[in-house]
């Protein structure tokens, strides 16, 4: 094993931080080697305040609709292709019940920046859930607002927010997003919602187009200063309708080393092992909460429009029923030795609202 590695890893699970270059050295080093060791370090941090428990995310895809261009994704303004959709308030109230009745105690509502749901909206929607459910946790990933509507939403009861920034570096966010997209407003999106109250979840893309280890290296560094509660990392995945068609996509063998870093880094973190990762690999999700995650997001979104929230090509899960996609990663869990658990799944150490 490269000893070197080995001790920077060592190193980063006694004092949860390394420095800029150490974190370069062990991206352009991993070897299978190095990161079996990882993970299993980043296992047993996992296991201290975990156990063997994995957290279940109800993730309801509610509009493909999106004001922004973004190069890399498949529900992007310009794809002319995309069949789009718009649940209503009733399919999400129904699609929660359903989730509720299978053993979810939390739910995603996740879209495009749809603006057809104005902040009057998404409060109702919110308000409805929490009456409906007194003890489940509501996130929202509706990407970005203003901190108005940040606090409307988390007045009318929301609990977490997921914001993936996509890039700690600013040169490389510009290379992804239109112009008229800005790296700083979405930093500043990400702080304010902390300043709320929120439990934040912050995500990147591992591999996409122009990403060099050292913006990995960024990112490893944006978690040991942010610390969000929750951190979404997949694989960049090709879609053919963006400007990004003739790409690489990303590596379950690099996301897999970073979930393991990332859980050494911060180890009350909520990890999820994403669908992205179970689309590149058979037992994509399994490799993932065998290098330190901690939670799965099956899919409550109406059969009828699932395939149509496409972000990146060949996604799982699109024709499955929601108690057929929980009863198929419960199974998945247990034949690794974990548990899906009925439970909201919050950061250890967090004050319950």
């Amino acid at each position: 094993m490269d000893q070197r590695g080995k001790a920077y890893i060592d190193q980063l699970e006694r004092e949860h931080h390394l420095a800029f270059d150490e974190y370069v050295y062990l991206l352009k080093n991993r070897s299978d080697e190095l990161a079996e060791y990882a993970a299993k370090k980043a296992v047993a941090v996992r296991q201290h305040f975990y156990g063997n428990a994995v957290y279940t995310r109800g993730l309801i895809e509610f509009t493909n609709i999106c004001k922004n261009n973004c190069l890399y994704c498949g529900i992007r303004r310009g794809n002319a292709t995309v069949e789009r959709y718009r649940l209503s308030e009733d399919e999400i109230l129904q699609s929660t019940e359903e989730g509720y009745q299978l053993g979810f105690r939390t739910f995603v509502l996740q879209g495009g920046e749809d603006p057809y749901y104005t902040d009057d909206r998404i409060c109702s929607l919110v308000r409805k859930i929490r009456e409906q459910h007194r003890d489940v946790a509501i996130t929202l990933s509706i990407g970005e607002k203003e901190r108005e509507s940040y606090q409307a939403f988390f007045d009318a009861g929301a609990n977490r927010y997921l914001l993936r920034h996509e890039t700690a570096n600013e040169d490389l966010y510009r290379k992804l997003h239109p112009e008229e997209m800005s790296w700083k407003h979405r930093m500043d999106c990400l702080r304010t919602l902390k300043e709320i109250g929120y439990q934040v979840g912050a995500g990147f893309m591992v591999e996409p187009p122009y990403q060099k280890v050292e913006d990995l290296a960024m990112e490893l560094q944006f978690i040991e200063d942010f610390k969000p509660d929750m951190c979404g990392i997949g694989p960049y995945i090709v879609h053919h309708e963006t400007p990004f068609r003739g790409e690489k996509s990303g590596t379950v063998e690099m996301t897999c080393f970073l979930l393991s870093l990332i859980r050494l880094i911060y180890p009350e973190i909520l990890l999820p092992a994403t669908t992205a990762l179970g689309t590149m690999h058979p037992r994509g999700r399994e490799l993932g909460i065998e290098s330190g995650a901690n939670v799965v997001m099956p899919n409550l979104t109406p059969v009828g429009v699932r395939k149509q929230y496409e972000l990146y090509e060949n996604k799982i899960c699109t024709g499955e029923e929601s108690a057929q996609c929980r009863g198929c990663l419960d199974q998945r869990m247990k034949s690794i030795g974990y548990e899906l658990v009925i439970d909201r799944g919050d950061r250890f150490g967090w004050n319950r609202r």
